[in-house]
């Protein structure tokens, strides 16, 4: 996992969230960790299928498509 430290880093050039409660002046250390996006395929499909710009599907179009890999 990759992480990103910045010391020494002022305050004045945070995003206005992050400067909420600290003085203007002060220098600042930020550590940027990703976070771990393990996603299930559940999740994922879940997430497809709600995804309101998805194009729709016909349900022949979904038969025909399974009946296809079962054929493979």
């Amino acid at each position: 996992m990759n992480k990103i430290v910045l010391e020494h880093y002022p305050v004045e050039k945070l995003p206005d969230d992050l400067r909420v409660g600290l003085e203007q002046t002060l220098r600042v250390t930020i550590t940027l960790v990703p976070e771990e996006t393990n996603m299930s395929a559940l999740q994922a499909f879940r997430e497809l299928m709600s995804d309101p710009k998805r194009p729709r599907t016909e349900r022949a179009e979904i038969d025909a498509w399974v009946r296809s890999l079962r054929d493979e």
